[in-house]
């Protein structure tokens, strides 16, 4: 039987999502717990997607498979329990055997925080930026981000991805008192790539890029040419969509 599990994370002491050698990842605290719960040595989860180091989200999903029948309130109570503290099962859903969190997914769409006054309060959620930005050019630059293209400006080289094109559909930029937030939509993304575009929109903002500028760099698809990456604290993935089952 094969179950979705919906988890948030605060990323800060992990290296992202995925398993990797001689690094405290999410996922690898996701399979020590599944082991102890399920007594299974084999079983082993399976992510929606990857997260830099670093990087946070309050909705995250991973399934994994089991010949048990599970009862799913002790699943989320007994689970909890075995994870670290900044990890958290919100939810589990048995779902059939040909559905993958990864493959199934629609759209992802991400946050990211930026400070433009001082917060002791919110340190390891928010990008501090005391640089004054033009918030209209920046939502102007924003819809030049709009649609299916090439994004490999964005994205970090030597990858193992199959395309660099993605299909934005949302990108924008709002301040509620004296957070910054930009949140970007699409169906999927590449490595690094929003704290890629906050950084360049950050340049357009500040006067250092024209909308010309910032669309040729998005024409040019070499990195080289885009802005510096925004740091990871300040990157949240909020929302993992999914077809009715």
């Amino acid at each position: 039987m094969r179950y979705f599990v919906e988890i948030a994370f605060k990323g800060t002491h992990y290296h992202g999502w995925q398993i990797q050698p001689n690094a405290n990842t999410v996922q690898e605290e996701i399979n020590k717990s599944l082991k102890v719960y399920t007594q299974d040595e084999n079983v082993s989860s399976m992510g929606c997607g990857r997260t830099d180091t670093g990087v946070h989200a309050s909705q995250f999903f991973f399934h994994f498979d089991t010949e048990l029948i599970l009862n799913l309130e002790d699943f989320i109570y007994r689970l909890n329990i075995l994870l670290p503290k900044d990890i958290a099962v919100r939810n589990i859903k048995q779902v059939g055997e040909e559905l993958h969190t990864r493959f199934f997914a629609t759209s992802r769409t991400y946050q990211y925080h930026i400070a433009t006054t001082k917060d002791p309060f919110e340190e390891a959620f928010q990008y501090k930026y005391y640089y004054p930005l033009d918030m209209d050019l920046m939502n102007r630059a924003c819809k030049l981000l709009i649609g299916k293209q090439d994004f490999s400006c964005f994205s970090k080289s030597n990858t193992d991805t199959v395309t660099n094109i993605c299909d934005l559909t949302k990108a924008e930029w709002c301040l509620k008192e004296s957070v910054l937030t930009f949140e970007i939509t699409a169906n999927r993304f590449l490595r690094n790539m929003v704290r890629a575009i906050v950084g360049t929109l950050l340049d357009v903002g500040r006067g250092k890029l024209t909308l010309e500028e910032f669309k040729t760099i998005i024409d040019s698809r070499n990195r080289s040419n885009a802005g510096t990456s925004a740091p990871a604290k300040g990157l949240f993935l909020v929302a993992v969509s999914y077809p009715e089952f």
